[in-house]
Parts: structure tokens; sequence; C-alpha cells
């Protein structure tokens, strides 16, 4: 960082770790913050990533590390995309000009990376099983740790969370949740009343003359240690009286603070201080502003969740220029749906929080009542659509290849086993970039491959995208799958009229009769130009290249074929290699009593760390080198 920018962040560049923060005056945490917020701005500027979620917490980051003793104590951040300024403020910010870069740090807190991120963040709802878990762990060692869960973008609406909290309800624990609402429905209103209650329940007077009532009542025989829940009911019933309304926590007994003003650093250090050592799961609600702190990111909405550069002072985002590249696959999928749509009445849509990122949203402006966001519920989302397809709908249910996983009992017992027609059109299959191993659809051919009744494919191109979405959909085809990856496919004319393809045949996409080359999807087109330079560079090699097109059906007319006239066959797939689509093949060729030598290219037996397309597929050696390479050996 220049020394004339550094100088505009004259208390931000002395905080190393929280042990420096916690050494300010409380007085200038709202200069912090001010600090904190632009130290954001300038670093994501020109080097995107998640951006309005991280700005939206900055007081409370600051609160945090400032009250809790971290690491010590621990903060479990849910999704991660909130967690930018945790980072900076964790002994990062020298580092954190490398943020998603290939080898740089993660785009996700991660205890691999530091002793202050206390739990892997990636997917949504996981943070308040995983501070139960951490804080019964303390308890059952005998340890004065604190935990904080702090929940909130759009990730209360995951199932996940309301298992843990039932499970904290009825655990003895100290678990404090602190839910982020920035723009939720979850008790909206912040009127006089409200703030004066808020008050009230976080006073020390208050808390300390009710906690003496129940030990007074305890030992006067009143009532036993078990009985203290009914004090928190009393109490819960009485702002219920006041306020006219209860929330589900309160329903739960478990002690609810706020809402309070997530933006006034002063007062959520206040709280905190009051509330941490209460004995019981607390949860402290708080108001935000998603991108607090920069107009167009307060006002932009989903556009500023992830803007990729900008102009930090005009809030201008940076476009490059697309005239005559091919479309992203996900915009293809969103105007094939709704053409699709507009001529089969039975279609619907579902997607679970990812309308834009998954371009359902170009259906759902021109049918509103026929596209269904179910918020951050992935197991949700694929049981509705087979309610539906139940009673005579087709749904398309769309999700991120990673998210999907989180719907696997869903899929096998509410979907296939019934053989309902639903279709699921996973986004984001294969390596993702620079969102890393929380975010790459790495397993989807996997963890779907011995599904019985399900249809698996995936298309090479955005034409072939668009026949596979109309044969999905034609009837009587059960329960079908069509991946696909995230970014720009490689044909600019993917307009088309669409016709069926058979389920189950793939094609010969080149003659040859040295080795057969056999891929799945989109790395198809890598492959293709992978054997013009092989065959160009070695004269007297002759590759004969197949998209198989399905991994579930496999073509037995195409691999019958194939075994008899190959002694060399290559698979090439953007997912692991154990248990995928080579998998599949090798067990084809095992059973039919194929002598081949197979080779298989895929993601390696580990995670993926994160980075650029390109700089990944050359990792793994699926990129133009490495097929080239296996197939010149």
């Amino acid at each position: 960082m220049d020394e004339t920018n550094e100088q505009t962040y004259a208390l931000l560049q002395n905080i190393q770790f929280p042990a420096d923060l916690r050494q300010l005056p409380l007085e200038q945490l709202p200069e912090v913050c001010r600090e904190l917020r632009q130290d954001i701005i300038h670093e994501l500027s020109g080097n995107p990533g998640h951006f309005a979620s991280s700005l939206g917490v900055v007081e409370l980051t600051v609160a945090l590390h400032y009250v809790f003793d971290t690491p010590y104590d621990r903060i479990v951040w849910d999704v991660g995309h909130q967690a930018y300024g945790h980072k900076i403020l964790t002994g990062r910010r020298e580092a954190f000009r490398t943020n998603r870069h290939f080898h740089g740090i993660k785009p996700f807190p991660s205890p691999e990376e530091s002793e202050y991120d206390a739990f892997t963040s990636g997917h949504a709802s996981n943070s308040i099983s995983a501070a139960l878990g951490m804080a019964l762990a303390a308890k059952t060692k005998g340890e004065a740790r604190r935990i904080v869960a702090v929940i909130g973008d759009g990730s209360m609406s995951g199932g996940l969370a309301y298992e843990g909290l039932n499970n904290a309800a009825n655990t003895p624990n100290d678990v404090l949740i602190i839910l982020n609402d920035n723009n939720m429905s979850i008790d909206r209103s912040v009127g006089g009343m409200k703030n004066l209650l808020h008050r009230l329940q976080t006073s020390s007077t208050y808390n300390r003359w009710r906690d003496r009532a129940a030990r007074k009542m305890v030992s006067w025989g009143w009532m036993n240690e078990d009985s203290k829940k009914s004090i928190i009911r009393f109490n819960n019933s009485l702002k219920s009286i006041i306020t006219r309304q209860q929330n589900i926590f309160e329903g739960m007994n478990i002690r609810y603070f706020g809402p309070a003003d997530g933006h006034d650093v002063i007062e959520l250090v206040r709280t905190l201080r009051i509330i941490k050592d209460m004995h019981g799961p607390k949860l402290l609600h708080i108001h935000t502003i998603k991108g607090k702190g920069f107009e167009p990111a307060e006002q932009g909405g989903a556009v500023w969740h992830a803007p990729g550069c900008f102009d930090p002072e005009t809030g201008e985002i940076v476009k490059c220029n697309e005239e005559g590249l091919p479309p992203k696959f996900q915009d293809v999928f969103g105007h094939t749906l709704l053409e699709l749509a507009r001529a089969n009445d039975r279609i619907v849509g579902v997607t679970p929080a990812m309308p834009t990122g998954c371009s359902m949203n170009i259906m759902m402006d021109e049918m509103p009542d026929r596209a269904y966001d179910v918020g951050i519920a992935e197991g949700h989302a694929v049981t509705f659509s087979a309610g539906m397809a139940k009673d005579g709908l087709l749904p398309f249910c769309n999700i991120y290849s990673s998210f999907a996983q989180r719907a696997y009992d869903n899929i096998i017992h509410d979907v296939c086993i019934s053989r309902l027609n639903v279709v699921l059109c996973l986004d984001r299959a294969g390596l993702v970039g620079e969102d890393g191993p929380t975010h790459h659809g790495a397993f989807d051919l996997a963890y779907l491959r011995p599904i019985p009744n399900l249809t698996v494919c995936s298309p090479i191109d955005e034409q072939e995208l668009r026949h596979l979405m109309y044969t999905a959909q034609l009837p009587d085809k059960g329960p079908f799958v069509i991946r696909y990856p995230r970014g720009r496919g490689s044909n600019p004319d993917w307009e088309c009229e669409m016709h069926e393809i058979p389920v189950g045949h793939g094609r010969c996409l080149k003659e040859g009769t040295d080795v057969a080359l056999l891929t799945l999807g989109p790395i198809g087109i890598t492959a293709i130009e992978a054997v013009k330079q092989a065959e160009k560079e070695h004269p007297g090699l002759s590759v004969a290249h197949y998209d198989m097109r399905f991994l579930r059906p496999l073509d037995d007319r195409l691999l019958t074929e194939i075994a008899a006239k190959f002694r060399r066959i290559i698979t090439v797939e953007d997912g692991v290699r154990r248990g995928g689509f080579g998998t599949a093949v090798l067990e084809w060729m095992a059973d039919h009593g194929a002598t081949c030598r197979i080779t298989r290219l895929g993601l390696p037996d580990e995670f993926v760390e994160h980075g650029s397309l390109p700089e990944l597929h050359h990792l793994c050696g699926i990129d133009k080198e490495g097929i080239m390479r296996a197939l010149t050996n």
C-alpha cells in the first residue's frame, strides 16, 4: 500500500491483530470502522470479491474483536461473505491484496489459514451448529472459552440453522448467536418500545436482579434449576404482551436481545459486554445495511454482492467489452427456460436464493407467478420441486453444483424413488475459479452416478444445453440432471431451433485409429484444441474424439464400438477422478471383458485451491497441455 494512502489509515495501520485494537479507547472505534470500511472499498475496487456483505458488518466485526478475547474466544462466521473485515483485523491486512488469487489468501474463513478463523465457512447456515459443538467441547474440557455465531445475509432461511437452534435451546450451553438482519422479514419493526425493551434487556441492573430472583427462588425451594426456564418463558411472555409480537427465538426459550442498530459500534460494544457472560443460549438481533458506507452498494441490491472491479470514487462498475463473445451458460439457461415455459405451461422455475446468479430472473421478470426463489434452502428446493412434479407441473430446479450436495437425500428419496420429472440444472459444475474448494462443483458426477432412475448429462456447448433442456421437458423423461460450468461457453451462435437428443446417446466428433479420447461436457472444447495440436506436432498420431454427453446412462453402443476398435482410451472430465465419468467407463469396460488401457484425467483426490480457471485446469492436468501430454505419452 502506498504511503499517501497509508496516511489515511492512522489507526488501522497500527492494528496488526485484535490485541492492538483492544488497546484503543472506546471513543476511537467509530474512526477505526471508517478506516476499515474505506480499506475494504479500496482493495476490492481493483481486486474483486464479495463486497457488500462485508461492508455491512464492519461495526459488528470491530465490536466483536474489541469485546471478545480472540482467538481464544471463537467467532464462527456463517457463509464467510461477511468476513473480509475480520481477515484485515487478524493479521492479514497486507496479504489481503492476494485475496482469491492463486496461492493467495483464501476467499472464506479457514482454520488452515489463521487461528482466528474458527471454522471453515463457505456454505450457509452452519454457524449455529458448529458454534454449539465448540461450546459443548469447551464445557467438557473445563475451558472458559466464549463462542459466538454470526449468522445472517440470508442464511437464516437454511434448515440447518433451525436444527442448530432447536439443539441449542435444549442443551445447556452459553452460545451467543448474532443475527445480522440486513433485509430479512424477521421482526422488521424498530420502534421506540422495541428500543426501550432492548435497553431494558441489556441493562446490567435488570439482568442482575433477574438472576438474583431466580437464585432466591431456587434456594427457597420454589423451583429447581430446570424450572429456571419458566422465568425465561414469563419474561418472554411479558415482552410479547407489550409488543404484541413474539419471535421464534423466544418461542424456543432462547434469550432474545434486540433489534439493535448494527452500525452503532459504541452501543454494540456496550451490549456485548453485558450479555457475553450470561448463562444459557442467547441471541442478539441487529439491523444492518448491506453495502453500508458505499452509496451505490447500499442502493444496488444483488449487483453489489460481488460486483467485479469498480471505480471507488464514482461507483461505476468496470465492464469488459462483451461484443462478439459467447454468452454465459447461465444466460443461455435463463433465456431457454423462458422460451420453453412460453410453449409448455407445465414448466415452473425454482432456485434457492440465486435467481440472478443462475439467470432465472429472466423468467421471473416475465412470469413471476411461475418462478420461485425459496431462499438458501437447497433441500427444500428439491422436495418443493418434487411436490409440484407429483401433481403435474414440470420444475426446472437450478442449484449451484457444490450447494446441491446439501440436497442429496432429497434427490434420492423425494425425486428419484418416485421417478418424478424434476429437471435439476446444476450451474457452476466443475472448477469455478477464485471462490475455491467450498464452491467448486467437483463431486456431482461421482455422487449422482449411483442413483437409480436418474439421467445425468452435460452439454459440450450452448446449443447442446438448449437441446438437452428441450429433451428434459418432453413426456416421461423422469428425474433429469443437466450440469454445466460457470462462465462463458464457446459458441456465440447459441440461438438455434431445439430438438430432442435421445437419452444415453453420445457422438463421435472426430474419427481416428490410435487412441480414443472420451470427454463429457464443455471440457470437450479444450480436448478438441488439444487433439488438433497433438496431431500437428506428431504427424503419425490419429486420435478419435467422442463427446459422450451422458454419464447415466452411458452409451452402450458407442462404448462397444470403442472397446472393439481401440487398445488405448483416455477420459477427461471436470470433476473428481475417483468415482466419476472415467470410473464409469472403466467399470463398463471391466464388466464387458474389454482389455483396453484406460487413462483417466480429472480432478485429483484432494480439495483444489482457489485461482483462475486456466491456473486450476493446468494444476489438475486437464488443460490443453495436460490432455496433449496424455495423448502423446
